[in-house]
């Protein structure tokens, strides 16, 4: 979580930490497959050959799950927070996305979840729109967001100086 701050505006950028790259990506995919292709090869010479097609699949899966996660590896959203106007600027695979609230109506909400298995989902809203920040973010993370957020966006109707900090 990077954050800029300049006289009128302060940014926050949120980026997945992922830092397997493409090269890398594949040297653990054949770190994973020879092992698995060796163990498969000699139970089939003992006569064991169900064990190869399963041997497959697997490395399938895990190919797929592991392209997945490589995609969202550049996926940000960054948070704009002027004295007027809060600006989210979602860029993912799929499109990029601008969302504006204005600063004095947004509301942070962090809302727990109904499971414990499940993450907390941290949103800004603003007249009947909501926008989910951080859904990457570790719970300790999107906590520690809200907090930073609902000091600078302020409550409904509360519109809290934009303070600076120097580097």
């Amino acid at each position: 979580m990077d954050m800029d701050h300049s006289a009128n505006a302060e940014y926050i950028v949120l980026a997945p930490h992922r830092s397997l790259n493409s090269r890398s990506a594949r040297w653990f995919v054949a770190s994973v497959a020879l092992p698995l292709c060796g163990v498969a090869a000699l139970f089939t010479a003992m006569g064991y050959w169900p064990v190869l097609p399963f041997a497959g699949l697997e490395l399938v899966v895990f190919v797929v799950a592991l392209n997945i996660n490589l995609r969202g590896r550049f996926d940000t959203q960054s948070v704009s927070i002027d004295e007027d106007h809060v600006v989210i600027d979602t860029r993912q695979r799929s499109g990029n996305t601008q969302i504006v609230f204005p600063r004095h109506w947004a509301q942070v909400k962090l809302r727990r979840a109904k499971s414990p298995w499940h993450p907390s989902r941290l949103t800004i809203e603003s007249h009947g729109r909501a926008c989910e920040l951080g859904s990457f973010l570790t719970e300790e993370g999107r906590c520690a967001l809200a907090e930073r957020l609902r000091r600078s966006i302020g409550r409904v109707a509360e519109s809290p100086r934009l303070q600076r900090m120097d580097r």
